[in-house]
């Protein structure tokens, strides 16, 4: 159980990312189009496709951005205390220490 405790700890913040960015695709490139698939082929133009996403205002794209920038600045902190740490104990020429938290 404990790898798959770490697996997430270690990468919700990129599948945070590729979340928000299907959602974006979906919202403003596949859904107009298969939105206008399906009028044309359905014999009428009613209305325009108008984004999920923008209804109340973007505040799903604002609680979105504020998630992953709070996220991104913390993980560049912690990965500047952890350079700080190695620099400091000696290891500032130990790359595999880098490369193992670089994948995180």
């Amino acid at each position: 159980m404990k790898h798959h405790e770490d697996w997430i700890r270690s990468h919700w913040r990129p599948m945070m990312a590729f979340v928000y960015m299907a959602i974006v695709i979906f919202d403003f490139i596949v859904g107009p189009i298969f939105w206008s698939i399906i009028q044309i082929y359905g014999g009428s133009v009613a209305i325009q496709w108008s984004p999920l996403t923008l209804i109340a205002g973007g505040v799903f794209h604002a609680a979105m951005s504020a998630v992953l920038g709070i996220s991104a600045f913390t993980r560049g902190k912690e990965k500047v205390e952890s350079l700080k740490s190695n620099y400091n104990n000696g290891h500032n020429n130990d790359e595999s220490n880098w490369k193992n938290d670089s994948l995180m």
